[in-house]
């Protein structure tokens, strides 16, 4: 005797569920991916080495697994070394430059505190902003892009604002410039002022020393001269700035970016036990500890060395080519992104639009105070090589032969 087929009670419901389907798959999404192949000689990110791109693409692994940990540990060392501290406070964020910069601010200032900002370019006044946003008390100091504050200037500020923390950008890269840094520092302690520095744009391709020069909390990203891809930032906070964080009154804004959780989390406090707070970029962080081991086998003194060798070849070729350089002072310019004054009579973003079409080559105009004011070339990490120069020169000269000039 042949049975009907039993008919599950649920089925009627899963055929309605399947059927109500109003929103079909996209055909994009029906498509493989396609990325096409770009020189990034822009301000970042750069092109990222074979090496560090096969380290990302490694087996992904638990981000509690204990092998997990020793890598984290990896990248803590290459973090000490890169900015050149021993300070037990480093780790690597878990997103861009941004989040190293809001996690700074978040956990050493409390709302109402008085903070002072040096703004010569967007990176001061993205701090600013968000200082404002968590409440504290903004004072800042402006200067046109390009712009250098003398000590003098900043120690009559500290008086007068007596902030918790004083911002600084060493590598401006809105503006090519790098900021003197030495003595500073040492302002800051007299004042009892915390001393805040964003090394982004320049960390590996120009000096810093976080130790000696009396930087309290220090920060980068990694898509730039450490070659990895945009995601993780580098953050170091020496005692005095532990001080502060952890003898706060009320709790950072943000629980992600809190350093009371992230310093479990890297191992940091002193615990036993690493708890969890949140996942961790596990393919982030492969492709970060491969990029502080290469800068840890080139050596930083040899990687600053080169660094300033192809930027000088760079500037030399754009003087050649009657291009006048932003950042006059060659003492004061960022080796890692070069400015260019916008020749006159062109109109920069149809030279741009023109190398992007030709030469599959980005380069890119201002940011923030410095758009309509200059052309950014970036020759960092695994570009920085003179025959990359050598590219980005022969683009820039196609472009000025073939973009229409007006007669002004």
């Amino acid at each position: 005797i042949s049975l009907p087929p039993m008919i599950s009670p649920l089925q009627p419901r899963l055929d309605r569920s399947m059927s109500s389907l109003t929103i079909p798959p996209p055909a994009c999404m029906l498509r493989p991916l396609e990325v096409p192949f770009r020189y990034l000689f822009g301000p970042g990110p750069s092109n990222v080495p074979p090496r560090i791109l096969a380290a990302g693409a490694r087996p992904i692994i638990g981000h509690l697994h204990p092998e997990m940990y020793e890598i984290m540990n990896d990248i803590k060392k290459g973090i000490q070394y890169a900015f050149q501290t021993q300070n037990n406070m480093t780790i690597a964020m878990s997103g861009s430059g941004h989040a190293a910069m809001e996690c700074a601010i978040f956990n050493t200032v409390e709302p109402g505190e008085s903070v002072l900002v040096a703004v010569n370019g967007i990176w001061g006044e993205r701090v600013a902003e968000i200082a404002e946003r968590m409440g504290a008390s903004v004072h800042t100091m402006v200067k046109a892009p390009g712009g250098v504050f003398t000590n003098e200037e900043i120690e009559k500020a500290l008086a007068k604002h007596k902030p918790v923390l004083f911002f600084l950008t060493h590598g401006e890269s809105s503006a090519g410039l790098a900021h003197p840094v030495d003595g500073i520092g040492d302002l800051c302690r007299k004042h009892n002022t915390l001393f805040l520095v964003d090394t982004v744009a320049s960390l590996g391709a120009a000096p810093i020393f976080m130790d000696q020069q009396n930087i309290d909390i220090l920060y980068t990203g990694s898509q730039k001269a450490l070659n990895a891809p945009p995601g993780t930032a580098p953050i170091s906070f020496n005692e005095r700035a532990c001080q502060k964080m952890f003898t706060r009154k009320t709790k950072p804004v943000s629980y992600l970016l809190d350093m009371s959780h992230l310093s479990n989390y890297w191992g940091n406090d002193g615990k036993p036990a690493r708890l969890y707070h949140h996942t961790g970029p596990v393919s982030g962080f492969f492709a970060l500890r491969e990029s502080l081991a290469i800068l840890a086998e080139t050596g930083l003194e040899e990687s600053w060395k080169h660094h300033k060798e192809v930027a000088e070849y760079l500037w030399t070729g754009l003087e050649d080519l009657g291009l006048k350089l932003f950042i006059r002072e060659k003492d004061l310019r960022l080796p890692s992104v070069t400015t260019i004054a916008i020749p006159q009579g062109y109109n920069w973003r149809e030279i741009l639009q023109y190398i992007m079409k030709h030469h599959q080559m980005e380069m890119t105009g201002g940011l923030g105070p410095s758009i309509n004011m200059v052309i950014r070339v970036g020759l960092m990490g695994y570009n920085c090589q003179k025959r990359n120069a050598d590219l980005a020169l022969a683009a820039l000269a196609d472009a000025l032969r073939n973009c229409k000039k007006s007669k002004a």
